[in-house]
């Protein structure tokens, strides 16, 4: 049990670097010695101290003979900062529970072999389903260099993201609205189609009341015909901006190059732009989590691609009734048995809406 509550709380300190460590996982750590915390550290941004040697920084004692809870194997290789083996084996630790083991096949299992070898006692597994459901950006990442996709979408009662009228805001209220733009902070990019950009002109940035960066915005435009004067493009020197597109036309490319757009040449397919292609492509770019907020068109070519891991789906107490747009739409199934499969992970209410996060089973 007490294994348990100090690996809790490692967890809780590792969701703390929520959109600051990326490509990097979220860690956290926590020290004890005789039942007392004396040191606590998460890894706070990329680049900087991981989470081990910020809770040996942090120690408020000598850690001798101390255990140490970690939700993520210790690194054991240079990168940005030393090996994290390195300075536990200094700190005189005697214990480490590790939560999981790193999947990175430059450390995966090494870190913790390095540390029993020098007779640290070693035990992995300590909430090890919640250790790997905060990194499952990472972990996917780490293993097919592809972004980890989320699709979200607002919908009403009966199933609607739009009047008959096209009519969008706002179906849901300010705190489904505030859990999106955290869903756009701890995520690297954000995906829409091009009809998002014609009908709605949004800024796809992240706007809360606390430190925050902005995802990088992709505008999947088959033809070229995000308007030159939306946001997307009038803030790309602010915001980077990619707009991945399968058209010929250089002279019509070289004016969004002009604005500070980014432009990503992907072949064609039925549905659009090669949605795997551009995966593989932002994935090259180092982009590892993408938020996909399109509308029907896209969503349907997303899911039949097979690159959507994640689907929030956010529902307000409303109902449009009539033609009104659906979330997904395409040519659909015809044998009901073909379905994709949603396994709902969490449920939450957002003040009167509600919000099920949905694993995707293909």
């Amino acid at each position: 049990m007490e294994d348990r509550k100090y690996m809790e709380r490692a967890l809780e300190l590792a969701r703390k670097g929520a959109g600051f460590v990326s490509p990097n996982p979220m860690v956290g750590a926590v020290i004890v010695k005789d039942g007392e915390i004396i040191g606590e550290g998460y890894h706070e941004k990329y680049g900087e101290l991981h989470a081990e040697r910020n809770a040996l920084k942090n120690c408020r004692k000598s850690p001798k003979g101390a255990t140490m809870y970690v939700t993520l194997e210790p690194c054991c290789h240079y990168g940005k900062t030393p090996p994290c083996t390195e300075a536990i084996i200094e700190s005189g630790i005697e214990r480490v529970v590790i939560g999981t083991l790193d999947v990175n096949p430059v450390v995966v299992g090494k870190g913790a072999r390095i540390l029993a070898e020098t007779g640290i006692r070693v035990e992995v597994g300590v909430l090890e389903t919640e250790c790997k459901k905060l990194n499952r950006v990472f972990n996917k990442y780490m293993t097919s260099r592809l972004p980890y996709v989320v699709m979200k979408y607002a919908m009403t009662a009966d199933g609607k993201i739009a009047t008959a009228s096209g009519q969008s805001k706002w179906i849901t209220g300010d705190a489904a609205r505030e859990n999106v733009h955290r869903l756009r902070k701890n995520l690297s990019g954000i995906m829409v189609g091009v009809s998002t950009v014609i009908a709605d002109d949004p800024s796809l940035d992240c706007r809360l009341d606390e430190p925050s960066q902005n995802p990088v915005r992709i505008i999947c435009d088959s033809n070229l015909r995000t308007p030159l004067d939306s946001k997307v493009v009038t803030t790309a020197r602010e915001n980077q901006t990619i707009i991945a597109t399968s058209s010929e036309d250089v002279l019509r490319k070289k004016k969004y190059e002009e604005r500070g757009c980014k432009i990503l040449q992907v072949p064609r397919t039925s549905n659009g732009i090669d949605l795997n292609i551009l995966m593989k492509e932002l994935g090259g770019m180092g982009i590892d989590s993408i938020l996909l907020e399109g509308g029907g068109t896209i969503n349907y070519s997303a899911l039949e691609s097979r690159i959507v891991d994640e689907i929030h789906i956010h529902i307000a107490p409303k109902i449009f009734g009539g033609n009104g747009k659906s979330p997904v739409e395409g040519l659909g199934i015809s044998d009901i048995g073909s379905a994709i499969q949603l396994k709902p992970i969490v449920t939450t209410w957002c003040g009167n809406d509600l919000v099920i996060e949905n694993e995707v089973v293909y």
